[in-house]
């Protein structure tokens, strides 16, 4: 994905977002286009500028 198609999330957004399974903060990682939670070990994928906060589309980290 380019940066000219890569849409950026909301600021505000990001900082309202937790993890799902563990309901702890999450971190963006901009060149992946992803949110992660370190302490669940996934990475949450952003498509269009919208988080997919399902735990079956993230991606282990330890893969």
């Amino acid at each position: 994905m380019t940066n000219q198609t890569r849409k950026e999330v909301d600021p505000k957004l990001l900082e309202i977002l937790v993890c799902p399974l563990t309901k702890g903060p999450l971190s963006y990682d901009r060149n992946r286009q992803e949110l992660v939670s370190e302490k669940a070990r996934l990475a949450y994928p952003i498509q269009d500028g919208i988080p997919i906060m399902l735990v079956d589309a993230a991606r282990r980290l330890d893969e």
